[in-house]
């Protein structure tokens, strides 16, 4: 449909020829399209608390390659790692300081088919990939 059917207001931007092929339909069907992984993001920071109101610690702020941080709100707490660049990064992270001396990950949501194998010290990530995960001791 129209602008790919994302809005019924004029774009501001020109809609591509590849309208035809990438719109709202065919995103909505791909559990794995940008629009897909948009809405589970917004369903994520209303279903966890950490991401709503939790307060912010940055990790690894000196990898030009990855944004780590960890959100933290009371006993709650979710590690965001996303890779900026066009190679896999290992990512290192140490959540002591935070409460967390040997922390579980469990995955909420992974850009990669399959989610990255766990280390008691850092996670590989795929190119331009992300993961967000819910931390417990």
């Amino acid at each position: 449909s129209a602008n790919a059917g994302f809005s019924k207001a004029k774009p501001w931007l020109p809609v591509p020829p590849s309208y035809k092929t990438h719109n709202v339909a065919a995103e909505s069907k791909d559990p794995n399209s940008i629009l897909s992984v948009y809405r589970q993001l917004l369903a994520l920071r209303k279903s966890e608390p950490a991401l709503a109101t939790g307060s912010y610690t940055a990790l690894n702020e000196d990898d030009a390659n990855v944004l780590a941080y960890l959100r933290k709100d009371k006993d709650d707490a979710v590690l965001v790692l996303l890779n900026m660049s066009g190679a896999p990064q290992k990512v290192l992270f140490n959540l002591a300081s935070a409460g967390f001396s040997a922390p579980k990950l469990s995955v909420l949501l992974s850009t990669s088919q399959t989610p990255p194998a766990t280390a008691p010290d850092g996670i590989t990530l795929a190119p331009f990939g992300a993961l967000i995960a819910k931390v417990t001791k």
